[in-house]
Order: structure tokens, then C-alpha cells, then sequence
């Protein structure tokens, strides 16, 4: 329990369910005035900009793969590859990717040979279909709307997947203050951006088409 007077540490290497650790708020208020603390607090902003993992396998096949890892297809191996030549050169201080499989290999092939961090986060993931992953393109088209709140069967709603991917944000400050970052993710990602940076409802995300593009989206988090 965090008493009067104390302030949560975040530490490194810390087993999941060990107790939260605590210094006083005095103490809090020197790390601040560190430049290597301050890095993380403060009005200062993130630029990010997004991309989509790029073309897979079960695109050409009309496939909507949510939570399975799908593989890039030979095009999306390429348009990686260009990706990187277009991103690596665009002052990007860090790379963070949904951890499936497609959004990992983006981030692989377009910065393999840089130093530029590649993060991988489980939040950035598509939309869990649940019981629905891998089904046709089609049906997800046809039964978007129904699920803007109503689980896919063993699966999450809409809503849910914007709101969790949407938490990636609250960390960002913490160690990106001041840096323009790449994300890439899946439409589920994007509309969470749309969404809490860009105040666009939940709703209209849904009766739109995602509409893919080349050139990505650039958003600002101050």
C-alpha cells in the first residue's frame, strides 16, 4: 500500500507481483530536476507517426487475420524494405510494433542494420476476432458495426481494441518526451490514434473504410 507522503518507483528487473516499491515525495521531487528524469515529465511532445504492417499473405487471400500472426507476402517484403528507406532518414528515435507476427516483420526488415530500438507491444495487436480470426474479409465488413461494442465471439469488441491499444499512449512520456517515434500496427492501432489524439468517436472509425495509403498518418501527443 502507498502511504501520505510517498510516490511510486517504476524499477527494472522486478518480478511481476513484487511489492510496489515507494520513496518520498521529497525524493520524488530530486529525481525530477535530474535532465535524465525530467526527459520523462513536463509539457514537451511526441511526434508519431504510423504505419501498417505491410501487405501479407492473408491479404491476398481476402483474409481478416486479427490475433494469428500472419506472414508478409513477397509485395510486403519489398514495400518493407521501402519503408525503411523512407523511415530511416525521417529522424525517428524508436520503432514500436504490435508483437504479431506481419507488424514484426515490418519493423525487422524496414530497420534491420540500424540502431533505431524496435519495441514490441502486445497492445498495438488487430482487433481479437476471437472464434473470428481468419474469417473473410467480407463477413468482417458486413458485422463491423454489430461489434462496436459486442464482443466477437471469444474475442473483444471494437471499443475494447481501440481503448487497450490507446494505452500505449499514457507510457510514451515516460521515456519519448521530445522524440518523434514510428508505430505499427493494424487498423484496431490506427483508429485508437484517430481516437484519443484526434477526438474522433469510435462510431464514425467504424463507418468509414480504413483506407491504406503510402505515405502513413503523423499525429501529436502534447
Amino acid at each position: 500500500m502507498i502511504r501520505s507522503g510517498e510516490f511510486p518507483v517504476i524499477a527494472p528487473n522486478v518480478p511481476a507481483g513484487s511489492p510496489l516499491l515507494t520513496v518520498p515525495r521529497a525524493v520524488a521531487a530530486v529525481l525530477r530536476s535530474c535532465p535524465a528524469f525530467a526527459r520523462g515529465v513536463g509539457g514537451m511532445a511526441i511526434d508519431i507517426v504510423f504505419e501498417t504492417h505491410q501487405w501479407s499473405e492473408d491479404n491476398d487471400r481476402g483474409i481478416a487475420t486479427g490475433w494469428l500472426a500472419g506472414r508478409l507476402s513477397e509485395r510486403g517484403r519489398a514495400d518493407a524494405h521501402a519503408l525503411g528507406r523512407a523511415r530511416r532518414s525521417d529522424r525517428i528515435e524508436a520503432v514500436f510494433t504490435s508483437d504479431l507476427g506481419r507488424a514484426v516483420e515490418t519493423a525487422e526488415l524496414a530497420f534491420a542494420g540500424t540502431t533505431i530500438p524496435i519495441l514490441h507491444d502486445w497492445r498495438l495487436r488487430e482487433c481479437d476476432y476471437g472464434d473470428l480470426n481468419e474469417m473473410p474479409v467480407e463477413r468482417l465488413h458486413a458485422d463491423r458495426l454489430k461489434h462496436l461494442d459486442h464482443p466477437f465471439p471469444g474475442g473483444e469488441s471494437w471499443r475494447q481494441a481501440v481503448g487497450r491499444a490507446g494505452r500505449v499512449l499514457e507510457d510514451l512520456p515516460m521515456r519519448w518526451n521530445d522524440c518523434r517515434v514510428l508505430i505499427i500496427g493494424h487498423v484496431a492501432t490506427r483508429w485508437a490514434l484517430d481516437h484519443f489524439l484526434n477526438g474522433v468517436p469510435v462510431e464514425d472509425l467504424l463507418a468509414t473504410d480504413f483506407g491504406w495509403r503510402e505515405e502513413g498518418w503523423e499525429y501529436r501527443l502534447s
